[in-house]
Parts: structure tokens; sequence; C-alpha cells
């Protein structure tokens, strides 16, 4: 196959192989791509190139969705379904808790799960996230600022564990 026809054939056949794999999976491009490298990996091309193409997006856009969706099955089996093993633990209300968390931005969230059920420090989680233990710091306590807030906890004397 010369360049020049693959070229054409991407021309021609591409955003509607593309369009074919949508139909079953999230990375049509992706397996557009795969089609047309397996096409030039051929030591003699198909007699129709362009119905082995259809073909080869079809099956690789099923097995990626069946991937999808295993991956996706083991994944919701592995995780757990509360954050919390207990339903209240010292007045807080677990379901509250997670709820309130979920609303945090995902630095601050970060932060306060790695601090509080990770228990690392905040040089470590400065390491982590690539941030100075200072900013760690401060994301903890806005965190955990806005999480007594939504929960209508008052605020200690000693905020920090």
């Amino acid at each position: 196959m010369t360049p020049r026809h693959l070229a054409e054939l991407i021309d021609r056949h591409g955003p509607a192989l593309v369009l074919y794999a949508r139909q079953w999976c999230a990375v049509p491009e992706d397996v557009v791509q795969d089609g047309f490298l397996a096409l030039i990996g051929l030591r003699s091309p198909p007699d129709d190139p362009v119905a082995w193409l259809f073909r080869v997006v079809r099956n690789r856009a099923l097995d990626i969705a069946k991937m999808a969706r295993r991956r996706e099955k083991r994944e919701a089996a592995a995780r757990p379904t509360n954050w919390f093993v207990e339903p209240e633990i010292d007045g807080l209300d677990a379901d509250r808790a997670v709820v309130a968390l979920d609303r945090l931005p995902p630095e601050l969230r970060e932060t306060i799960v790695a601090r509080l059920w990770g228990g690392l420090t905040f040089e470590q989680i400065a390491a982590v996230s690539g941030c100075s233990a200072s900013s760690a710091f401060r994301r903890y306590e806005a965190g955990i600022a806005a999480l007594r807030e939504s929960l209508g906890v008052p605020c200690p004397n000693n905020p920090i564990p």
C-alpha cells in the first residue's frame, strides 16, 4: 500500500470510520487509528481495504467497550460503598460528611483525606500534590472550615489534629 493510497483512505473514510466506532466505544478516534496502523502492518493489502477497515474498527470498538464494561464492574465491586465504617462518629453523620467532602474542590478534598485518613504530614502531602507544605496546610484549614460550615459544626479551640 502506497502512502498516497493510505492518505486517500484516511481522507475518504476516516470520518465515517470514527462515526461507525463511536456507536460502541468512547474512544473512536483511537480505534480508527489502530485500524489504519493494522492496515499498514499487513504484508499485502486486503482485496477490499475499506470493508477490511470497517470490520477491524468494529471488532476493536466492541473489544474496547467490553473491556470498559468489565473494568467498570470490577471497580464498582472494589469501591467501598461508604467512606466511614460507622454511620455516626462522635455525632457526625457519615452520609452528610460524604456529601460535604464531595462538594469540596479536589485539592481541598485530597488534602483532607490524605491528612485525616492517610495520616500524612503536611510535608508529605506537599510532596504528593506538588505544592509547598504551607500551601498544604492552608488547603487543609480551608477544607476543614468549609466542612464545618457545611455540616454546621462549631470550631473548637484547636482545629488541627
